[in-house]
């Protein structure tokens, strides 16, 4: 008789801490989603930010080339002789 009642309490034992992993086990997976779909915000908006950015490179470095200087020049230059002959 007494080892019927050891494998009850052993049985109630063993159910209570199971269930007490049950329920942290689901409220880590609520935090797992919200974790996740914090994540996915921060990329979203990372990758807009490098998207900007790289717009503005571009802009930058048709500015910073010769071409650009070239073509900026020849109208400064064009202006003036226009002027000179008037």
């Amino acid at each position: 008789m007494e080892i019927q009642n050891a494998s009850e309490i052993l049985l109630i034992v063993v159910s209570s801490i199971l269930s007490i992993f049950l329920i942290v086990a689901i409220i880590l997976g609520i935090y797992l989603v919200k974790l996740t779909a914090e994540i996915r915000r921060v990329a979203k908006s990372a990758q807009s930010t490098v998207d900007h950015l790289g717009s503005a490179v571009n802009g930058l470095s048709r500015l910073s080339s010769p071409l650009f200087v070239a073509e900026l020049v020849s109208k400064y230059i064009k202006k003036i002789t226009k002027k000179g002959k008037k």
